[in-house]
């Protein structure tokens, strides 16, 4: 039996994010060390992609831990932000939220505290499809075999009903052993047309 249901990745999939080089120029800037911020807020980075700390929690955790004025600490969130949404894939968007009602839909994202908000406002990614698991909220990441059994619950659909798509291989091999059926993002073409392949005509 074909697919029915399509679940898109986000970073790197439908937003393109090119690393930008972004933490060494204002770590310079800041007059610290190479390092500093991943050594410093690694778990700090960690709770937020999990949920575990709050984004007002996650702020002034990186407040104490980096000592920089309250500018560098706006100028660090901003960065990070405008590396993390990139910019959208416009071609993949406009398939995708062509799908329906053929087919259902849905995003399943390994995220940080303040994505839902942010991709939102950028974007409008809920106005484009039926759920949206963000592993900030759900407390759980790709490729653990929990999320994609949750991705299934919340689409109402069977494991063998779902085709995924990401740009990771980890999260693809993790939805395919799930039973999903899992395609690996290298060009929006290439991914478009994998995809079709599994659909039910």
């Amino acid at each position: 039996m074909g697919a029915r249901c399509v679940v898109l990745d986000i970073g790197g999939v439908l937003e393109v994010t090119p690393q930008t080089g972004w933490m060494p120029r204002w770590e310079q800037r800041a007059g610290l060390a190479a390092g500093t911020v991943l050594g410093r807020l690694a778990d700090v980075f960690l709770a937020g992609s999990l949920g575990t700390m709050s984004e007002s929690e996650v702020i002034a955790m990186a407040r104490a831990c980096l000592d920089v004025s309250e500018e560098q600490l706006e100028d660090f969130w901003s960065l990070m932000w405008d590396e993390y949404l990139g910019t959208l894939n416009v071609e993949l968007f406009a398939w995708f939220r062509a799908l329906p009602p053929r087919f259902r839909t849905g995003f399943l994202s390994n995220s940080f505290v303040g994505a839902r908000e942010r991709e939102q406002e950028r974007y409008g990614f809920a106005d484009v499809t039926e759920v949206i698991v963000y592993s900030h909220e759900v407390g759980l990441a790709k490729p653990d075999p929990r999320i994609y059994t949750l991705t299934c619950e919340r689409l109402g659909v069977a494991p063998d009903e779902v085709v995924f798509l990401d740009d990771t291989p980890a999260a693809v091999e993790g939805a395919r052993a799930a039973g999903w059926h899992g395609v690996l993002f290298r060009d929006t073409a290439q991914a478009i047309a994998e995809v079709e392949a599994y659909l039910t005509p």
